[in-house]
């Protein structure tokens, strides 16, 4: 019988000793084989143009060409998944921003010497996201024209929209390949569209940054949601990554975030099971929710109750996802109505509820 062939990993960092802690940690994995290490990101080049490994760990800081640099450039040619290890996640939450819309799988901290005994834990955490990163499917990222900068004075059409209380309300779901994925479906939604809120895993004081960056991008008014935000027509609430779940009340007649104390779900908090139970709960059946790109089975029971609530559901498809496990687990319990492809997803959900018009009321589409 033949052996299974093992993950061929290259590690890029400037640190010598980085560099050995990564080889004899990711070495003594069984599946996983170190084919090389580079110093810099000219060395990778170099080591690129002769061997292709099936995984790629990446340092962000470095001299000559910057980590992020390289890692756009080779999503550009010939992309390989790629995990960001660096120090620099830890004081740029902007630089983890980036590497992830730049297509890197996953982003972790590089360990530190001074951890101790917590240095076992890291190294298994990054064995495990190498392991999943192997079977991400990558694409060449493709330079498309930036969104026209956005007046900072809403129009009077969108503020009329952004005024009126929400019937409706949209709900997305999403882990490894999320920043991209969720880049996408709110490009292609309309400033007045219902709120939406989203739960993204993301380590905590990264939120934060997506938020401001998804901000500057389109009509949208996206922010790092705080308890007690009312949800407004046009406006996105991100989950804030850390020790809280996010969960929508009704109180006075409004929906509300509520930010809760709870023990992780599906390994995660915020969780989107969480979010989407609460949403099955309030929403009356007034919500269309997606499962998008993500690692395990977080959110699947959750849309599940969207549904039955009487609320539309979608998933992406597995040739659009990055990791299609989020998506398949509730695929295989009967949580979507249907998958589609990324870029379909924001016309199935404007096409899912009903849609504020400022000249004609209250227009339903349906899907």
């Amino acid at each position: 019988m033949q052996d299974k062939r093992k993950i061929r990993t290259l590690i890029v960092d400037d640190s010598a000793m980085v560099r050995k802690i990564l080889s004899i940690g990711l070495g003594n994995d069984p599946d996983i084989e170190v084919i090389g290490t580079a110093a810099d990101a000219n060395m990778a080049m170099q080591y690129l143009a002769r061997n292709k490994p099936d995984v790629i760990t990446l340092d962000l800081e470095m001299p000559n060409m910057g980590g992020l640099t390289f890692l756009r450039s080779i999503m550009k040619t010939d992309p390989v998944p790629t995990v960001v290890i660096s120090s620099q996640t830890q004081r740029s939450a902007q630089a983890t921003v980036d590497a992830l819309a730049a297509g890197a799988v996953d982003v972790i901290a590089k360990p530190r010497m001074e951890l101790g005994g917590g240095l076992n834990d890291l190294m298994t955490s990054i064995v495990q996201r190498v392991k999943v990163a192997s079977g991400a499917h990558v694409r060449r990222t493709v330079v498309r024209q930036p969104p026209m900068p956005q007046s900072q004075t809403p129009s009077p059409a969108v503020r009329a929209a952004r005024a009126d209380i929400p019937t409706w309300m949209i709900a997305l779901g999403s882990s490894t390949g999320g920043v991209q994925a969720l880049t996408r479906v709110l490009e292609g939604l309309p400033a007045d569209c219902p709120p939406v809120v989203i739960v993204q895993h993301m380590p905590e004081g990264f939120t934060a940054s997506f938020a401001k960056r998804l901000n500057q991008q389109f009509p949208l008014r996206v922010k790092e949601a705080e308890d007690g935000d009312l949800l407004e027509n046009g406006l996105v609430l991100l989950a804030p990554g850390g020790p809280k779940h996010m969960t929508i009340v009704k109180e006075m007649g409004r929906h509300k975030v509520r930010l809760i104390d709870g023990p992780e779900v599906c390994f995660s908090r915020p969780s989107v099971d969480v979010l989407f139970h609460s949403v099955a709960q309030v929403a009356g059946g007034k919500v269309s929710s997606a499962i998008l790109t993500g690692m395990g089975k977080d959110g699947a029971d959750g849309q599940l109750t969207i549904r039955k609530s009487g609320g539309r559901t979608v998933a992406q498809d597995e040739a659009s996802c990055v990791v299609f496990g989020m998506p398949c687990a509730a695929y295989e319990i009967g949580a979507p109505e249907t998958l589609v492809p990324l870029e379909n997803v924001s016309s199935w959900l404007m096409n899912s509820c009903p849609r504020a018009s400022a000249r004609s009321g209250l227009e339903s589409y349906r899907v």
